[in-house]
Formats: C-alpha cells, structure tokens, sequence
C-alpha cells in the first residue's frame, strides 16, 4: 500500500487531558489505484487487462445490484465486519467491511468460509467511526479508487465515512498513537456498535516478525487447489489444524523480543478474517494484526499474484518502521522463499533471518507426490541466514541461537 506521510495528530492528549477534537482520517491509496500507476505490473497496464478488468468490474457491479434487490426483499440491512487494524507513532490503519445481513446477525461471528464468501457487500453506507471513544473525521482527498470517483456531492469533511462500491473502507487516520492494544468502534444506522483491536507498534521496537498464514502457522494444503478450497470454505473453523510447534516457535520468539509486534500476512480475502483470527486466538500464538486482501475486481486490489500481494505489505511495512528489522517466516509451498529473497534484495540489512517450513509430500501437490518431493519451491538465494525444518520445532533448534548470538540476547 503506497501512501501519502501523514503528520502526527496534536490533541490535548499529550498534555494529559481527554481529545475532544475528532480525528481526520482519509483513504487509503495503493499503487493498483491506476492501471497505468508506476508501481502496477507491465501486464496490468496493458490495453487488453484494463478491458478485461472493467468488464469484470461492470459483472461485479450487476451481480451486487441483484444480489442487494434480493436480500432486500428479505428484510436485510447494512452490518459492518470490523478488522484488526495496526498503527505507528503517526498514523492508524482502519479497515472494515459493510455488507447485508438479517436483523439478529451478529459482526465477528465464527463462519465456514462459503458463507463468507458469499457476503452481499453493501455499497455506500455511512460509518460512523470512533478510536478510544474519539469520533472519526472523514476528509476527502482526492481521486482514491478509478472506480469510485470523487463525489462532489459530499462534505469534504463530515462524521462519517462512506464504503466504497463493495463495501469496503479503508482508512488512515492521522493520529499519534500510543504504544499498545486501542480499540475502534465502527457503526451503522440499525445496528449496535462493533468493535476491533487496533495494534499500535511501539517506536522503540527494533524486530518485528512478518509471517504467513497457510501451511506456515494452519494447515491448509495450498499447493493443492482442490484440498485447499474444501479447507477454506467448507471445512469447520474449529477443525483447523496448527503446523505442529509453530506455536510454540512463536511463543519463544515473543518471550525473546519482548515487544515485537506479529504481523499475520496471507492471500486469503477479508472475508475469511473471522475464522482465521479465531485460529491465532485459540491456539496460542500471539496477537497482531491480520494483512489479507479484498475479494473483487477492481483495480486497487485486483492484484495478480500472491508474490504481488505479499510485496505491496512487505514494503508498507518497511516504510512505516525505517528502523525496525524483520525476522520473515513463511513456508515452501506457494512462493514465500522467492518473496522473502526478494525483500532481502531490497532492503539490504533489514532482514535478519528467513524461516521456511518445508511442507511434506502429502501436503504438496499431487505432482510433488507424485515425483515424492519434500518441497515444491526452491530456498531462496539470498546472503540472509535461511533456517528450515518440516515443523517449529526443527526451525527452533537452529534459528534461535542464531538470533540471540546475533541481537546479545542471553
């Protein structure tokens, strides 16, 4: 996510008192805003992509108008599904979702994966918005999404926000946060307040953990199509199963860094983020905000590939903590190596380790069993200290002697 360097909010906060001035947020901006955007892939630029993608687009938009006609019909109304959000010294990251549901649904709730996905988004809804009690601004800035224009129609300052065409809102809201857990409050006419955690890193922190979520932290079977789409949205939530001693894995990295924030990265949609917060909660890995991505065709998160996706986070995150250096922890089944290799390239000096779990050949594809390999990606090649091992426990034994060496811990 390309963004725009916010100032940090001054409020009557630091002088010890209550902020009673609202906080002006924005929207979010990416480098897919644009098909012809500098950060946007050479194919994505391409003539025959921006027609295809508009045609795809002008699909989505049909199948949202019948879809919202019929759950109408029904006696639906607009919900907001609150996500985790993340902040630094200078700003918060707020995302949520508005969609139709009936009158008794409750945000939050743990779901198979289907009916998440089959979620009627619900376009144009006013949100209003509060961190710790403090009521949000919405400021409009400009051109934010090709497909959403700005509406001149609007305040340019009001004390709501609007979801975008499928009803997402992505915000940043500038505000100097304090270091720790704040809570955001989001909510639409009909409905009771919701609520989500917004993890504020603190500046002091020097390593933060970025790490992927299928077959790195959950067993999924990503390499497998067919395994992995049962997995994500038939499956039972509770049913998932944890990639043995990651979780303990995680538990030692927290007690050694004291403070390092855990950054949760995966390709799955947002609207799978329940039951995958649900997973990190129950099985004991420690708190952090989820970064996945939205499920529709437009531009800004029409993104290709997972490599992409994984990339565009990766980079904010370097951004938003120039001091910080980052122990990154994936698996061999997708392209976690290639990726992590790639931000060590790129931000030489700012990794201090790689992580890969290697995935056993029934956890490969069929090809992989087939030809009964262990791993279906290379590791990458990269002057990075690279640990492997088929569970936490095998990367354990090597990877965190290396790291207390390296950062004097005893």
């Amino acid at each position: 996510m390309v963004r725009k360097r916010v100032k940090q909010y001054e409020s009557s906060e630091q002088a010890g008192q209550m902020p009673t001035v609202p906080i002006e947020v924005h929207r979010a901006s990416t480098s897919f805003d644009s098909p012809k955007a500098i950060g946007a892939p050479r194919r994505w630029r391409e003539p025959w992509a921006q027609g295809s993608r508009k045609a795809i687009t002008r699909g989505f938009g049909a199948w949202t108008r019948f879809s919202t006609k019929l759950v109408r019909k029904l006696g639906w109304y607009p919900k907001v599904e609150p996500y985790a959000g993340y902040g630094t010294n200078d700003y918060a990251r707020l995302v949520c979702r508005t969609v139709m549901a009936p009158g008794g649904s409750s945000s939050g709730e743990l779901m198979r994966g289907i009916r998440g996905m089959l979620a009627v988004p619900a376009a144009g809804v006013r949100v209003k918005i509060a961190i710790d009690g403090v009521p949000v601004n919405q400021v409009q800035v400009g051109v934010s999404e090709i497909y959403d224009r700005y509406d001149s129609s609007r305040e340019t300052s009001s004390a709501y926000a609007i979801s975008d065409s499928a009803g997402y809102l992505d915000l940043l809201a500038e505000r100097g946060n304090t270091p720790g857990t704040h809570v955001v409050s989001y909510q639409v006419a009909g409905r009771r307040k919701v609520t989500s955690e917004l993890f504020v890193v603190p500046a002091a922190a020097s390593v933060g953990i970025i790490t992927d979520v299928d077959d790195t932290i959950m067993v999924t079977h990503a390499p497998s199509p067919v395994k992995a789409a049962y997995n994500l949205l038939l499956l039972n939530p509770k049913k998932r199963s944890t990639v043995p001693g990651m979780s303990a894995l995680f538990t030692r990295l927290a007690d050694m860094m004291p403070g390092a924030p855990f950054f949760y990265l995966s390709t799955s949609p947002w609207n799978v983020e329940s039951s995958i917060r649900n997973f990190i909660i129950d099985q004991g890995y420690p708190a952090g905000p989820l970064l996945l991505r939205d499920l529709d065709p437009r531009p800004k998160t029409f993104i290709p590939s997972g490599v992409e996706h994984k990339l565009q986070f990766a980079e904010q995150l370097m951004e938003d903590f120039p001091d910080m250096k980052f122990i990154l922890i994936g698996d061999d089944g997708q392209k976690d190596p290639v990726t992590y290799a790639t931000i060590a390239r790129r931000y030489p000096g700012r990794v201090l380790a790689i992580a890969i779990r290697e995935l056993s050949p029934r956890e490969s594809s069929a090809l992989a069993q087939v030809a009964g390999l262990t791993a279906t990606q290379p590791m990458p090649v990269t002057d990075v200290p690279v640990f492997t091992g088929t569970t936490g426990s095998n990367i354990m034994k090597t990877m965190l002697p290396y790291l207390r060496n390296t950062l004097g811990i005893e």
